[in-house]
């Protein structure tokens, strides 16, 4: 099992769009994501300078991925 990374919100959200996710609005330093195929698929990520690990741990299981995928996707092998 890979450990989750310590990240960033933007670091967050430039990952989950090279995975076809966009920035729908924005409520404050919450950012809302959207998937373009399934527009229903909705992540918000908190753009803070270091996104917990149990918010982390959400974003990622709401995206679909799975923690390999998502460190991937961080590192742009994706």
């Amino acid at each position: 099992m890979t450990k989750l990374p310590v990240v960033s919100g933007e670091q967050v959200i430039n990952a989950l769009k090279r995975a076809g996710f966009y920035a729908h609005h924005q409520k404050g330093s919450h950012v809302t994501l959207c998937m373009e195929e399934h527009p229903q698929v909705r992540v918000v990520v908190p753009n803070h300078r270091v996104v917990k690990k149990g918010t982390l741990r959400s974003i990622i299981r709401d995206a679909g991925f799975t923690v390999e995928d998502f460190v991937e996707l961080l590192q742009g092998k994706k």
